[in-house]
């Protein structure tokens, strides 16, 4: 959806420059130019987009359910690990991108969804995107955030990113999360406190055409994840009128848990030791929050997460 939603303003973008509207694709273009760094810095949201009346209708279509089980301190800053990744990301921008829930839930925390840096090079999609509260996954753009001196500032990470997308069937459970410790470090240089984020089904919006690792079309799909820097899952779900085909996601409850906050202590030089020890209490705490909620959310009991 994004990248439709991105070719969309792209394509609008070119049809100024060959118009008679050239000047002002030349006005944005220098606006582009001194905006440029803004992703990085906080973005610029809009509570006007946010609080979008389709937005309403977006988050009650699934339905979209935010949980809290723990306050969050508006004096610290949080890194928050959103799990799992799916196809269309619902859960996160549902809940940390429209709408009060958040803001009710976790009063005094400002939540800032990090997106990979290529969305904020597309003319007026950028715009849009960070109106919502959306903000580059970048190292600047995560340290900007995490280093309010005040507190209150949250940082929702998808920690999977895209190489997770490709998982997203229905029924699986298994994270990209082994060999990502990035927000680890990032979370020990900031004293930032770690909580772990489930949303119980995301994986179940649509259905994604069979892609076994080892498959000539899995191997396609990461060659390409590589050179584009985001995933291609090829999905379907429904359509307007009929249930059997189409891009529509289907209507599945979506259940978004937010675990306890893990405290973090700065250090700007952590070890390689003191970081693989937060990532395996991240790791242990993450499971826990699953194994605690999932009979809620119709997992059944056999089923546990898979960490690749």
């Amino acid at each position: 959806f994004f990248y439709l939603a991105g070719q969309f303003c792209c394509g609008f973008f070119v049809i100024l420059i060959l118009g008679n509207f050239w000047f002002l694709a030349v006005l944005y273009l220098l606006w582009l130019y001194l905006d440029w760094e803004t992703p990085c810095a906080g973005g610029r949201r809009s509570q006007w987009v946010r609080s979008w009346t389709v937005w309403k209708y977006f988050r009650e279509y699934f339905p979209i359910h935010l949980i809290k089980t723990s306050d969050l301190n508006p004096k610290h800053n949080y890194l928050l690990g959103f799990h799992p990744h799916g196809v269309l990301v619902a859960g996160a921008f549902g809940n940390f991108c429209t709408g009060p829930s958040f803001k009710n839930l976790f009063p005094g925390l400002t939540p800032y969804l990090h997106i990979m840096p290529i969305w904020f090079g597309c003319p007026f999609f950028r715009e849009y995107v960070m109106s919502a509260g959306m903000v580059s996954a970048s190292k600047e753009s995560v340290s900007y955030v995490l280093n309010n001196e005040g507190g209150g500032h949250a940082s929702i990470i998808v920690i999977g990113g895209a190489e997770e997308s490709l998982n997203a069937h229905p029924g699986s459970l298994t994270l990209n999360i082994l060999k990502r410790k990035g927000f680890i470090k990032m979370a020990l240089k900031h004293g930032a406190h770690l909580v772990p984020v489930f949303s119980f089904g995301e994986n179940e919006l649509f259905k994604q055409v069979a892609n076994p690792k080892g498959s000539w079309l899995r191997n396609v799909q990461e060659k390409m994840q590589k050179i584009m820097g985001f995933a291609l899952p090829l999905f379907h779900a429904r359509g307007v009128f009929q249930y059997s085909f189409g891009l529509i996601p289907y209507r599945q409850p979506i259940h978004t848990v937010v675990g306890s906050p893990i405290p973090v202590k700065r250090n700007l030089n952590p070890t390689t030791e003191e970081i693989d020890d937060l990532h395996a209490l991240y790791l242990q705490k993450l499971r826990q929050l699953f194994e605690e909620h999932k009979r809620n959310y119709g997992i059944p009991e056999h089923k546990s997460l898979i960490f690749e």
